[in-house]
């Protein structure tokens, strides 16, 4: 499966805005990279609360399927963590908005799924009443007299 990313420069442009933040604190540079992110992909940024830690420690972030991401804060994040490298910290962001990406509207893209996948198919299998209409194709055509044609028993002699 092929992941759909925004251009190199864009994503350099993310990460540095992450770093910067990482470092400065500047709420800016966060909102930024952010919205960037959610930009490309057409969404609405997310709701982004912080926290010292979560799960007592072990984890950096969460994604909720509402739209709400967790996150620990830099400056937490280098306090009392044994892996608390900068790096670690950005990698754990594009994770969570990975999340916020992948699950964010389930439902609006449940139904444009469920409207693509049954497009059509009213006007080339059946009418209204649910019984087939018109065959759309010609080899749907074939298809059903190679069937028909199987269908038949041969016919019994009649010279007993």
């Amino acid at each position: 499966m092929r992941m759909i990313l925004p251009k190199l420069r864009d994503r350099r442009t993310v990460d540095r805005l992450l770093t910067a933040f990482f470092s400065d604190y500047r709420e800016f540079a966060f909102r930024r990279a952010i919205s960037l992110i959610s930009r490309f992909y057409n969404l609405r940024a997310p709701r982004v609360d912080w926290y010292e830690y979560l799960d007592w420690g072990k984890s950096g972030g969460r994604t909720y399927e509402n739209g709400k991401i967790h996150l620990v804060h830099p400056e937490n994040w280098k306090k009392g963590r044994k892996y608390n490298s900068e790096r670690r910290w950005v990698h754990t962001v594009f994770h969570e908005m990975g999340h916020y990406v992948l699950w964010a509207d389930a439902e609006r893209k449940a139904d444009h799924f469920a409207y693509r996948f049954i497009h059509g198919v009213a006007a080339s299998g059946r009418n209204g009443t649910g019984k087939t209409g018109t065959l759309a194709s010609r080899a749907a055509r074939k298809r059903r007299a190679t069937r028909l044609r199987l269908r038949r028993r041969p016919r019994r002699s009649r010279s007993r």
